[in-house]
């Protein structure tokens, strides 16, 4: 913000109260421009400067933090205390040391997070499993360089790639690695950027290099027939669909599921998982098994626990007597993590530019970058030895006269004559002149310029060999391919994560529910009921919570399923075979509780339905009605929770279901402001989104809203004809002291 001087009067200002004293006028600014000079250079930044990774398959974050690890001399050097190299870092790494050591702990064997990891680790490294395990100080633990890193650092120091200055300008560091195997796709990268994310699932190593070799050599290579699918370094199952796999390699986006490996401990009755879904932690999976068997959805299991130790992962679920595990395995599958979904999205900058890509191409822009950096190695190759193979001919010509070279240098009585001569004396440029001024006394004799001169044979063919690479593309592809064939079988493992397919998937059987005729009950405080009939008419009178009331009562089976529409604009799925029968004499259930509702939500109204045949009518405050197909909420998988599931623009008063059998139903509306109205429902259109705002049926005046809702038949209507309308909305007619009852059930004021 521009500020004037306080000795200047202030002008206009379209702004109030825009002039402060002792402060100036304040200027206005567009909030464009302002996101456009601070927001936009923060949000490129996040982009292309840390949350996306590369192709070579690092964030800068971790290039920074190994590339110091290799100037310590890490690679071949011996363990040191994690704080030396996190302090090391931050030359390049202006971030905390916090930061920098969660980093590193990512990297490392100990925590498990990577299939191949970069860094050799001694100490607790935590697990990349648990969510609990956490990891020690730096100044606990010890780490150096993987040998896998020879794979980064082999040709960085041969001008493979470009080196930027720090955010300082102390020192230089590389803006990618040489890496010689598609690292991008061997180890997971998850990255949440400003409008875009990135994540990455890993491959295996020997898969991936047959893959890049594969389509170096034909670029229509079928990805799939080689490249099976992720491989995650928890291990687990991951189920084959051919179908997701393709989309994913075509597209670079799509989601694989993976479900734990178990076994059946028959002893001690219980199930032993020891290896879990990469997306997903101990801790998650035990909270979730907890909270079903407090709902009551896992009545086959008795304890679970976590037995995690020095041997590796395992969590024990304990079976009731009579049970069978894999049943019970396939339930827990189904609505436990033990069998989750990782999403795939892989974002990658190429040339600092994010770009989602699938794997065919991720691997055509690697061959691309391998071939520049192995251009620019050979490159740098063949300028050393020029520049040998010409201090050696400059050396093969002293030879013909040692005797001449000693006597120039013996004879010269200032030594920055010793060159010119030289050059004078044998033809030798000032370049091979100083390099036989510089040669030891003890080596100025024929043997050893014979058997340096000897090299230049060799140096020769080595020079005509490199410039053969260089001038052909094909001879560079296969240079490329003989180095992943390298890689693959040095580093090359088996696969951690197998397959299941759908064969054996078991389908987990419908549980055989009984069907009788019942009463259903709710009232406005959340109390459900499900009665007998023969219970019910030995005592009708219903036991309730004072100032409680029943809002709900229909005859179903216990077969129904039941809707439960909150405050919170959501709909809860269960079926009367999951509650228990009580009696008129009991309180019942309380819904909130056994569904699991959130904090402050409540049941609003309930709908029972065998077929979702109907309609719903949904009556607001506002005088709006919406009319939608009860059909609206059937879903073709068993889900609990559905949101949106009807406007939220007023305040709901009334939920009402028309059958499909009466075609002409009347609903009777009425308001704060003593009006009514009667009206036909087929005036109001059916629309299929939940969450439609609906028709306005009513004219309200100022601060008046509808307070009353319900269907009425035609004998009803008879007695209500005076408020009968035409034509909606309409403004409705005063309500006179001899309307009849209308025993209309109010619902729950909770709010």
């Amino acid at each position: 913000m521009a500020r004037k001087k306080q000795s200047e009067k202030p002008k206009k200002s379209t702004i109030p109260n825009a002039y402060i004293a002792g402060a100036g006028i304040v200027e206005e600014e567009k909030i464009t421009e302002t996101l456009e000079k601070n927001y936009m250079p923060y949000a490129m930044s996040i982009i292309i400067s840390r949350a996306l990774p590369e192709i070579d398959g690092f964030k800068p974050s971790h290039r920074k933090l190994l590339y110091t690890m290799y100037k310590m001399n890490l690679l071949s050097g011996g363990l040191t205390k994690s704080a030396n190299v996190v302090g090391q870092t931050m030359r390049l790494n202006p971030h905390g040391d916090g930061a920098i050591y969660e980093t590193m702990v990512r990297l490392t064997r100990g925590n498990e997070a990577l299939l191949h990891p970069y860094v050799q680790s001694k100490g607790n490294f935590g697990k990349a499993y648990s969510r609990d395990m956490a990891y020690a100080a730096s100044r606990y633990t010890e780490v150096k360089l993987e040998l896998i890193c020879n794979e980064l650092f082999s040709e960085i120091d041969k001008d493979t790639v470009d080196f930027v200055p720090n955010y300082d300008n102390t020192m230089m560091e590389p803006s990618l690695f040489p890496t010689t195997f598609p690292a991008i796709l061997v180890n997971a990268n998850v990255g949440i950027a400003v409008s875009m994310a990135s994540n990455v699932c890993p491959f295996n190593l020997a898969e991936v290099c047959e893959t890049a070799i594969s389509l170096m050599q034909n670029p229509n290579h079928d990805i799939l027939s080689t490249l099976k699918g992720p491989d995650f370094p928890g291990g687990g199952f991951l189920y084959y669909d051919e179908t997701e796999l393709k989309k994913i390699y075509d597209t670079g986006r799509g989601s694989v599921k993976v479900r734990a490996k178990w076994s059946y401990n028959k002893a001690d009755n219980c199930l032993e998982v020891k290896e879990i879904p990469y997306s997903t932690t101990i801790e998650a999976i035990i909270d979730k098994i907890v909270d079903c068997i407090k709902q009551g959805k896992l009545r086959e299991v008795s304890y679970v626990r976590d037995e995690t130790d020095i041997d590796g992962l395992k969590i024990a679920i304990d079976l009731k007597r009579g049970t069978d595990p894999k049943k019970v395995m396939q339930k827990l599958f189904r609505i436990t993590p033990l069998q989750d979904s990782y999403a795939c999205n892989f974002n990658i900058l190429v040339g600092g530019v994010p770009k989602v890509m699938g794997v065919r191409e991720i691997l055509e822009e690697w061959t691309a970058f391998r071939m520049e950096c192995v251009r620019r190695r050979l490159t740098f190759d063949l300028k050393k030895k020029n520049e040998k193979l010409h201090l050696l001919l400059g050396l093969e010509k002293i030879l013909l006269d040692i005797d001449k070279a000693i006597r120039i240098v013996r004879e010269m009585q200032e030594e920055a004559d010793v060159v010119p001569n030289l050059m004078i004396g044998f033809g030798i440029d000032e370049i091979q002149a100083e390099y036989v001024a510089e040669i030891k006394l003890r080596h100025l004799n024929r043997e050893y310029i014979l058997k340096r001169t000897q090299e230049t044979d060799q140096l020769k063919e080595d020079i005509a060999d490199l410039e053969s690479i260089l001038s052909s593309q094909k001879k560079m592809r296969r240079l490329i391919i003989q180095e992943l064939k390298e890689t693959a079988k040095k580093y090359g493992q088996p696969r951690k994560t197998l397959f299941y397919y759908a064969s054996d998937i078991v389908e987990e059987e419908i549980e055989d529910i009984s069907d009788f005729p019942l009463h259903l009950f709710l009232s406005s405080g959340g109390y459900f009921k499900k009665i007998l009939p023969a219970s019910l008419r030995m005592n009708s009178d219903q036991k309730l919570k004072e100032d409680d009331r029943i809002i709900f009562h229909a005859e179903a089976n216990n077969r129904t399923e039941l809707l439960f529409f909150t405050n919170q604009k959501l709909v809860y799925k269960s079926h009367a075979s999951e509650f228990s029968e009580t009696k008129a004499s009991a309180i019942g259930d309380y819904v909130p509780a056994k569904l699991g509702f959130q904090e402050g939500e409540f049941v609003v109204q309930m709908i029972a339905t065998a077929d979702y045949n109907g309609e719903l009518l949904f009556f607001y405050e506002n005088g709006k009605v919406a009319r939608v197909p009860l059909a609206s909420y059937a879903t073709k998988t068993n889900r609990k929770k559905l949101q949106k599931a009807y406007c939220d623009k007023s305040p709901l008063v009334q939920v009402l279901y028309l059958s499909t059998e009466n075609k002409k139903q009347l609903v009777f509306l009425r308001t704060d402001g003593n009006r009514a109205m009667l009206f036909d429902v087929c005036q109001v259109a059916s629309k299929t989104t939940r969450d439609t705002q609906g028709v306005q049926v009513i004219t309200l005046k100022a601060k008046q809203l509808v307070c009353e809702a319900q269907l009425v038949n035609e004998e009803k209507a008879q007695g209500l004809k005076r408020y009968r309308v035409k034509n909606i909305p309409a403004v409705g007619s005063i309500v006179k002291d001899d309307l009849p009852g209308t025993g209309q059930m109010m619902l729950p004021n909770n709010s």
